[in-house]
């Protein structure tokens, strides 16, 4: 049985360059590269030197802070390069692939949930479990009161879930049954309501129909309505694909680096989904034919709200099943002040008149004017759908009060819940890096 929530603030961005409903085979990569930066508040201690040899599921590198968490190899080969930058801080792990060995662990069929997490963390598949409060990797010495899988995506450019796990659907099952074992309980998966899932016939699932706008999507907003996450308290977050991941790796063995790249944005000529490996090189998915303007385009790993910058002859991020090609905005707009000048520019504010043109709109990088003082004017509510102060909330991170941070709901949001605020304050702030710098904070002082 399944019921429906309503998550009622927020606005949708109807982009141009979605991804159509294909789905090919990327092309080989002969590197493949992991970027510490994708596992948020880890330490990396190497595990291996350049030249080593590795297998799918070699170790590269644990957590400093935890060597119980593993990150492994995607792909065998033999590491190219370690890249470092200041303070010798560790910005890479390059991989020249070369064959396709790959480590073993024994599966029995009597899986316990120590058993479940011992394998979890053996073989590298731990990484794919993501911990609320701070979206960090999960701790190991604590069970959560709920583990959340989201299909329901509602982000610019995102990926449809029932189109990319359809053909995966008994790795799916497979990986609910294992992860509900942990909790002993269903997972609670929200989809999208009026629409017709895949996933309403799975077993061992607690299914949250929801209804809104963006940032809907966000699991932190669905936790919050559905199971709020207390002092003390923690709940696991699986991306749907990683979930599917995991159960083929109880089903063979092997750590499982599939990932499903949604290909989007106007400058992408062609947009569609591509199947390849975690880390791999973007040129294996797009090259130079497939782009348009190839050097006045931003290429990001993830969203446009949300994602992170990245070079075109760069690799594919950890977690991300969507990759952006959108304008570059780096020119000036003589008298861009004018309200009924380039009106295509897409805007929630009623001076710009975009919102009286066609609905689907291009999207480019112009942030239209610098940083401001941050006034209150109550429109950061508008596109907040949880019962938390934005503003309020963000000076607290600036003033470093954590105190006041607590008190405002510090533990139940992640910096991408601020995605449409960068987009839509007047002030120009980065919301989503003060919420990243206030939870490094609290990550340091409180934990």
């Amino acid at each position: 049985m399944s019921k429906d929530i309503s998550i009622k603030s927020g606005a949708n961005l109807a982009l141009t360059g979605v991804a159509s409903k294909e789905i090919e085979t990327a092309k080989h990569s002969s590197t493949f590269a992991i970027y510490p930066d994708d596992f948020f508040s880890l330490i990396p201690r190497m595990m291996v030197r350049e030249g080593d040899r590795l297998k799918v599921g070699t170790p590269i590198f644990h957590d400093k802070n935890d060597d119980k968490i593993i990150i492994v190899s995607p792909v065998s080969g033999i590491v190219k390069s370690i890249d470092r930058g200041d303070k010798r801080k560790i910005l890479k792990v390059v991989i020249d692939k070369d064959g396709d060995d790959k480590i073993k662990h024994e599966i029995n069929q009597n899986l316990t949930k120590e058993k479940i997490i011992s394998l979890l963390l053996e073989s590298g598949s731990w990484s794919y479990i993501r911990q609320r409060p701070y979206n960090i990797i999960a701790r190991t010495d604590k069970i959560p009161k709920a583990i959340f899988v989201s299909t329901h995506s509602t982000a610019p450019y995102d990926v449809d879930y029932d189109f990319i796990i359809k053909e995966r659907l008994d790795d799916f099952q497979n990986g609910v049954n294992v992860m509900s074992k942990i909790i002993s309980k269903p997972i609670t998966l929200t989809t999208s309501a009026n629409k017709e899932s895949i996933f309403l016939n799975q077993k061992n699932l607690e299914i949250i129909n929801i209804k809104g706008k963006h940032p809907s999507g966000n699991v932190s907003f669905q936790i919050n309505r559905i199971n709020p996450i207390n002092m003390g308290e923690s709940v696991w977050v699986i991306n749907p694909e990683d979930i599917a991941n995991i159960g083929s790796f109880f089903r063979t063995g092997n750590f499982n680096p599939t990932r499903t790249i949604a290909v989007s944005g106007a400058s992408v000529i062609n947009p569609k989904y591509y199947k390849t490996k975690i880390g791999s090189k973007i040129s294996s998915i797009i090259n130079d034919s497939d782009i348009n303007n190839l050097k006045g385009n931003r290429y990001i790993n993830g969203d446009p709200l949300t994602g992170s910058k990245v070079d075109f002859d760069g690799y594919i991020g950890y977690y991300n099943n969507i990759f952006s090609v959108i304008e570059e905005g780096n020119h000036y707009r003589m008298f861009g002040w004018l309200p009924f000048k380039d009106n295509h520019v897409p805007s929630f504010s009623r001076t710009s008149f975009s919102w009286l043109l066609s609905k689907k709109k291009k999207f480019n990088t112009n942030l239209n004017g610098e940083e401001r003082a941050i006034v209150v004017t109550g429109e950061m509510e508008k596109f907040f759908p949880m019962d938390i102060y934005p503003m309020q909330l963000l000076k607290a991170c600036m003033m470093q009060d954590i105190e006041k941070m607590e008190q405002l709901g510090i533990y139940e949001v992640i910096p991408e819940d601020f995605g449409l605020i960068d987009y839509s304050n007047t002030s120009k702030i980065e919301a989503q890096e003060i919420i990243k710098d206030g939870i490094q904070l609290m990550l340091k002082e409180v934990e």
